[in-house]
């Protein structure tokens, strides 16, 4: 769990001894008269004499502390074994329905050899932690995220006891039949015929090559490719997972819940950030259909972190990359999932800055060109959240600038198609209707601009009237200017429309050499959106972290998270109740975090099969100085070129500042071959 950080400070800033660590368990308490989930924490850790297991409660603000209720409890193996007998009953009753309307489509049970189809549902399952219910979608095996059925079963699956569960109804042809009777009346009517049949040959939906597409001019040539020509620019100490780069240091960290976490983040010796990470996945579906209608998945709730996995050289990341292995514990095992961290430098693909001069006049054309080589390191981590690819990207930029991207690639989640339901997603496949939906991803920065006495100030560019002296016949006219306010207490923001307003973090006790305020700015980038529907019944209040485009709020020990790891399930009366940390609380001169929201509307496309690409579902944002310094934090950088014209014999003269080009062969060995598997110990 995480270590407070008022003890880490304490720690970091001063001769305090380390602070204490613990771990976090759940443990699924379906024996108890009150069944239940409940977290614990456990520690200090390493074991002793000393360590000591109690609820973990502080963390949370809904009334129930660590504690779930079992129906609102992960939705595991055991509880799906549990549902098994079910399922396979209802649906071995209604063989002769299911195998002629779906082309021999049956369901016997997971284990019987006679059953053709799978099934999947969503999330929630409970509201409240009253109930629990499962909205299933039958699907054939191959590549099933893209072969849904129109075919999907409604059952109540309430408390420990699966001889009380139950069966709510059916739903194809977009009608709920309660009971197998009505259904099987309507079959024998006539009236569930399926408009379109659901292909049973996957092969068209996996990612080898398509030959059958042709071949493209030149393909077969090895392509551009990015090498660390000058050998590694960065230091990484893998026991400490420490890593230096261009004035940047900080710490990486893992969480099998939240993934890749960055701690202590300073750039030329100065902290700008205490913490970096994650907080949840949303994403929320919309369709006239039991399972598209009924989707909000928090990822964080399939433990995204241990979803992180290999990455392969040369596709993934570069060639010449630093790989490191993620380990986590499951159940009584520890998981070592190798290659699932990689680091690597890169060319940003422009420079940090140039300018050419014309001061004078040459046979050239200029008389100076500056230009100083965009670098960059990259930290990245790909997690494979069932259907899902997202690609972590983390980018410290040489002049002080801090990026953050994700990109998303994978199989979408798509329902049968319709003709008269084109108002949730086009069809892009046989039977096929690519379902809308938005993913929306929260991060946390824990700023700390210098120290942790921050303010935060919103600049707004806004038209002004003004008459000026100088300018007599025009009266007044129209011009910009600035306006710039401070937060005062704890809010959630949206941006202003045409980013007319910049958004800082700043330290009001700090200045430059100018005298001006010393900050960070939150620069948007691609895509930075916020869920788009506030009053759904399925994220109605576990979901309030993701209906804004970015929140301000004071740092506490006891809010160490927005979300929390068992709040999919409770969306009318949330574990975690992100609205909660805004409490009218000061934000002058305190410790601030950040909470900020970027994402995807998908509007899903025929492109998108076999799976959605990351050229195009891209989102990103980014943390830049701002008055931070005295001046633009590229002028001690050597990898540039200085070019100027000599004036009396008009030749070039020009200065590599000692950095000389490598002359080297290139030897590549094929990365497929040095995959490792997973270790378990």
């Amino acid at each position: 769990m995480p270590t407070n950080k008022s003890a880490v400070l304490a720690y970091l800033d001063s001769d305090n001894p380390p602070p204490l660590k613990y771990a976090r368990v759940i443990i699924f308490e379906g024996g108890r008269e009150n069944p239940r989930s409940q977290e614990y924490m456990v520690g200090p850790l390493p074991v002793s004499p000393a360590t000591i297991v109690k609820p973990l409660d502080y963390i949370y603000n809904g009334d129930m502390g660590g504690s779930v209720p079992f129906n609102a409890r992960s939705f595991d193996d055991v509880r799906e074994m549990a549902v098994e007998p079910l399922v396979a009953s209802i649906m071995s009753s209604i063989a002769h329905i299911t195998s002629v309307l779906f082309q021999g489509g049956v369901y016997y049970g997971k284990e019987d050899n006679r059953t053709t189809l799978k099934f999947s549902y969503t999330n929630p399952v409970s509201f409240d932690g009253e109930q629990t219910f499962l909205n299933i979608m039958f699907r054939f095996p191959a590549n099933a995220f893209l072969t849904p059925l129109d075919f999907f079963l409604l059952i109540d699956c309430t408390g420990t006891d699966p001889s009380t569960y139950s069966v709510k109804g059916f739903v194809t042809k977009e009608r709920f039949f309660p009971t197998v009777e009505e259904l099987a009346m309507a079959f024998a009517a006539d009236e569930l015929d399926q408009e379109f049949n659901q292909t049973t040959n996957g092969s068209w939906a996996l990612l080898d090559r398509k030959t059958e597409m042709g071949t493209r001019e030149l393909d077969e040539k090895f392509s551009a490719t990015l090498l660390e020509l000058g050998g590694k620019r960065y230091k990484l100490d893998k026991d400490q997972r420490f890593v230096e780069y261009m004035g940047w240091s900080f710490y990486m960290a893992h969480s099998r819940t939240l993934g890749l976490m960055f701690f202590d983040i300073k750039f030329k010796g100065e902290r700008i950030l205490y913490e970096l990470s994650l907080q949840e996945a949303l994403a929320q579906y919309g369709g006239n259909q039991p399972l598209a209608a009924s989707s909000a998945f928090q990822d964080t709730h399939y433990s995204l972190g241990a979803r992180m996995g290999v990455l392969l050289e040369g596709f993934d990341c570069p060639y010449g990359s630093t790989f490191l292995n993620l380990t986590y514990h499951e159940g009584n095992h520890t998981i070592i999932s190798p290659d699932s961290i990689c680091i690597f430098e890169t060319d940003i693909g422009f420079p940090v800055s140039r300018h050419l001069s014309r001061v004078e006049e040459s046979r050239w054309g200029y008389t100076s060109l500056g230009v100083v080589k965009g670098n960059a390191l990259v930290i990245r981590a790909v997690a494979t959240v069932d259907n899902y690819d997202y690609m972590f990207d983390y980018t410290f930029h040489v002049d002080g600038t801090l990026g953050i991207s994700v990109r998303a690639s994978g199989y979408i989640q798509s329902s049968p198609y319709y003709k008269s339901q084109r108002q949730w997603g086009p069809r892009i496949q046989k039977a096929t209707q690519g379902s809308l939906h938005s993913h929306i991803l929260t991060w946390k920065a824990d700023f700390d601009i210098v120290d942790s006495s921050n303010s935060f100030r919103i600049d707004k560019l806004v038209a002004t009237q003004q008459s000026q002296p100088w300018f007599p016949e025009l009266d007044d006219f129209e011009q910009i200017e600035v306006q710039s306010n401070f937060l005062k207490k704890e809010e959630r923001l949206n941006y202003e429309p045409n980013s007319q307003a910049m958004y800082c973090v700043v330290n009001k006790g700090k200045k430059n050499a100018w005298g001006e305020t010393r900050a960070y700015r939150i620069v948007p980038g691609r895509s930075n959106v916020h869920l788009p529907i506030f009053n759904s019944p399925f994220s109605l209040k576990n979901s309030e972290f993701a209906k804004q485009h970015l929140a301000v709020t004071r740092q506490h020990d006891h809010e160490p998270f927005a979300n929390s790891v068992q709040n999919t399930n409770l969306p009318w009366k949330p574990q975690q109740d992100f609205s909660k940390f805004f409490n009218e609380e000061s934000l002058d001169q305190e410790d601030l975090v950040v909470w900020v929201n970027m994402g995807m509307h998908h509007f899903t496309r025929s492109e998108d099969v076999p799976v959605t690409l990351y050229s195009e579902s891209h989102a990103s944002m980014a943390f830049s100085p701002h008055n931070f310094f005295d001046r633009a934090q590229d002028s001690d950088l050597m990898n540039r070129r200085w070019v100027v014209v000599d004036q009396e014999s008009q030749e070039l003269d020009f200065e590599d500042y000692g950095v000389k080009l490598p002359q080297c062969k290139i030897r590549i060995e094929e990365p497929v071959l040095g995959l490792n598997p997973i270790l378990e110990a």
